[in-house]
């Protein structure tokens, strides 16, 4: 059982990932009243519907796109915000003196950009009441070297974890707690399960071997966190970067 977040407005991006999407789901059975948002698109449409919640389609790279955001969600804005738009968009692990110029700025638009631009646009709501929780969703990758290659990914992760340590000191005075939640591997989406595939059994058993839970994660590993990292009982942990990973070595 969740803690109880009844009452509590929401706001969770990325949903047509399997992490965003559980953690949508979570909080709305937790009690909150869940906005959902992605890309425009029949993906981010047929999420939505599956998940049963309002919703409303934006590019968070585009400051206009989010502002617009904001002000369709005026009446109710949310006091909980999660950042879980994100991932590698496609991209595969290059040398470095491969990887084009658009590639690396649009992995920084979709995991970095986008947690800035929520900021800015909901913060001055959450200042304006005294509360709010802002969770980001980083990665292992931004603790260390990515497993995926890709260079721009570990540093838009290593990015996201210092914007969140950064907004945490900023708006701690005015009853904003800003948290990440750093996955590990976690089979959520077609992308991740092949770059899982895409592994030799030696390097999965490696993986799994340096996992103390000898297993991937899931989806619901992730919303869990992110469900108490946005609870009652949460609300003097701030700056804070919360491994999900089965004990990565």
């Amino acid at each position: 059982m969740g803690l109880s977040l009844d009452g509590a407005t929401a706001l969770v991006t990325g949903v047509v990932g399997g992490i965003g999407a559980a953690i949508a789901r979570r909080l709305a059975q937790d009690g909150a009243q869940v906005t959902v948002t992605d890309l425009p698109g029949p993906a981010f449409d047929a999420a939505r519907e599956v998940l049963g919640l309002a919703g409303h389609a934006a590019d968070l790279s585009r400051i206009d796109d989010v502002r617009d955001l904001a002000d369709r969600m005026a009446a109710a804005p949310p006091m909980i915000v999660v950042s879980s738009a994100g991932g590698v968009l496609g991209q595969i692990g290059r040398p470095v003196e491969d990887v084009p110029e658009d590639d690396w700025q649009a992995i920084f638009g979709a995991n970095v950009d986008s947690a800035f631009h929520l900021a800015q646009a909901f913060a001055p709501s959450m200042k304006a009441v005294g509360q709010g929780r802002i969770i980001t969703i980083s990665s292992g990758a931004g603790l260390r070297a990515s497993l995926t290659g890709i260079q721009a990914y570990a540093a838009a992760k290593h990015a996201l974890v210092g914007l969140t340590r950064q907004l945490a000191q900023e708006l701690g005075p005015f009853g904003i707690t800003v948290n990440s939640v750093a996955p590990g591997f976690v089979l959520s989406n077609p992308a991740s399960r092949a770059q899982w595939d895409s592994y030799s059994p030696e390097r999965q058993a490696a993986i799994l071997s340096a996992t103390h839970t000898r297993r991937l994660g899931q989806p619901e590993d992730i919303a869990g966190a992110v469900a108490f990292l946005a609870g009652p009982d949460a609300g003097w942990i701030t700056s804070q970067v919360l491994p999900v990973d089965g004990g990565h070595g």
